[in-house]
């Protein structure tokens, strides 16, 4: 799997414009407003927000954009009612309820008692004009982005068969990253946005896939900026791009941001709740250092993936680009953005966590470094590569990864030096191919090593010195007994195994990213 390093710029993007449609004034959940003992122990949360009448243009369906919008496919997670729409050009956009039901992840003989009458009013720790403001900055950040407008869908004939279930609410109308968006800035114009499934399956196939780390690693440090800790392998896609000698660079497209801005531990019982989950990260005006491992918890398996290759200059020098980047100026004018009635009640509040947030860029991406350095996975391809392992000082450790072509040389893909006590653990995983294990020295002891073979008939190989070595090291080389070459001798283990689900064994990764 391959990472590259370039930035992208700042996209911009505008959606069609709306047709001249009449407004309503509504608001997007009154019944989340609560009394104040219900409050002490079940939290504030944005329930005045929810409460607040706003006004929004009524999306009519024949007008909206030239030739007007069909609906084609109804959709959602376990919280949001999604709507495919399409125009005559067939290009898609999707509404997304701005109101969530979390109960739909409950059986549904406990989705009209108190667990969920209870799971319900807690849709009220979500910001419902959150996503709202998040455009103008990720444009600032350089993040990729979706553009949502805030719409009322009233009792349109247009809906069809989805009438019954969709009118009469507010939605956010954005456009769907999939596909040809060479006409989207905001997308980076990319003729091919794929879903991560997609992806993920071409860089376990093929070197021949590269992701734009630098610009991943961009985009999660605007996640942790505002709040979103729900940043799980569907809430991305993925604009691809012609790379040198063939390869595919591809770029990361967060969207649904529900959990951005998040509000939960302000109640008695959901401030203790908070101590258990701790992924239920607040948004308030300190990142605490000790939270960003569980800000980051469902992401991570992407994170130790796509970051690998990433050192703590580059996370420095990202989270110092952003801070810059995102100035009191942006941020001002990204919150203007709400209805009145929205900016009025948090305006204030958000301009000065989001402020002081930013601040804290550089402190939190080097503490998120910390976190994915201290143990490594480095995953090869079903294609054949070269690990070689060469010690560079007392605590250093270079791996590089190398393509094998016959009769053409190895063809540098990546590499990284690793340095204890950041890193102790390191694990490389062949994947397919006939790959080849080359350890140019022991490395340090310090370093726990382990080397797993994956499909194919692979080599290991330690030249090994003429005089034995009494250096103490911790390397295991771990052989699914498939006809590989071990050429190694003491102080370096083997260890015989059957790859699991868990290990990068091709369909084994995609299930650890939960793909599947």
């Amino acid at each position: 799997m391959l990472v590259s390093c370039s930035a992208p710029a700042a996209p911009r993007l505008a959606l069609p414009a709306i047709g001249p449609d009449s407004t309503v004034q509504v608001a997007a959940g009154p019944q989340y407003m609560r009394g104040a003992v219900h409050q002490f122990f079940w939290g504030k949360h944005y329930r005045k927000l929810w409460a607040v009448p706003v006004r929004a243009r009524v999306l009519n369906l024949r007008t909206a954009v030239p030739g007007g919008l069909t609906p084609t496919v109804a959709g959602g997670s376990f919280q949001t009612k999604n709507l495919r729409l399409v125009d005559k050009q067939g290009v898609e956009y999707v509404l997304r309820s701005v109101d969530k039901d979390a109960t739909k992840a409950l059986p549904e003989g406990l989705r009209e008692g108190p667990v969920g009458k209870l799971m319900k009013d807690q849709t009220s720790v979500i910001n419902p004009y959150g996503a709202y403001i998040v455009p103008r900055l990720a444009e600032a950040a350089g993040v990729y982005h979706t553009t949502p407008r805030l719409v009322y869908v009233a009792d349109d004939p247009a809906l069809g068969p989805f009438r019954q279930s969709y009118a009469n609410a507010l939605y956010l109308l954005e456009e769907r990253p999939e596909g040809d968006q060479s006409t989207v800035r905001s997308f980076g114009r990319s003729a091919r946005v794929e879903s991560s499934r997609k992806v993920f399956t071409n860089l376990v196939t093929t070197a021949r896939g590269r992701v734009d780390a630098r610009q991943y690693l961009r985009a999660r440090l605007f996640d942790m900026w505002v709040g979103d800790w729900s940043r799980r392998e569907d809430q991305w896609r993925w604009a691809s791009f012609p790379g040198r000698g063939g390869a595919t660079v591809y770029r990361a497209i967060p969207r649904d941001r529900d959990h951005a801005f998040f509000k939960f531990d302000d109640g008695l019982l959901t401030h203790i709740i908070s101590w258990v989950k701790s992924n239920y990260q607040s948004f308030h005006a300190t990142i605490r250092l000790s939270d960003v491992e569980g800000l980051n918890r469902a992401a991570r398996p992407l994170d130790k993936s796509l970051l690998v290759y990433l050192t703590a200059a580059d996370f420095r020098q990202v989270a110092d680009s952003m801070r810059l980047s995102l100035s009191d100026q942006v941020i001002e004018q990204a919150l203007v953005v709400w209805p009145p009635e929205v900016y009025a009640l948090a305006g204030a509040e958000f301009n000065h966590n989001l402020r002081s947030r930013r601040d804290q860029l550089p402190a939190v991406a080097a503490k998120f470094y910390e976190l994915l350095a201290r143990e490594v996975e480095i995953p090869g391809t079903d294609e054949a590569e070269r690990f070689v392992l060469e010690p560079m000082g007392p605590g250093q450790l270079r791996v590089q990864v190398l393509s094998l072509r016959a009769g053409r040389p190895d063809s540098l893909l990546n590499q990284r030096t690793f340095t204890y006590p950041d890193t102790r653990s390191i694990k490389l995983f062949g994947l397919g191919g006939n790959d080849v294990f080359d350890l140019r020295g022991l490395p340090d002891h310090r370093f726990a090593v382990g080397i797993y073979d994956g499909a194919g008939q692979d080599s290991v190989t330690w030249k090994t010195p003429a005089s034995p070595s009494k250096q103490p090291t911790n390397v295991m080389v771990y052989d699914s007994g498939d006809g590989n070459t071990i050429n190694v001798a003491k102080p370096i283990k083997t260890e015989g195994y059957v790859p699991a689900a868990t290990e990068f064994d091709a369909a084994g990764w995609l299930l650890r990213h939960r793909l599947f």
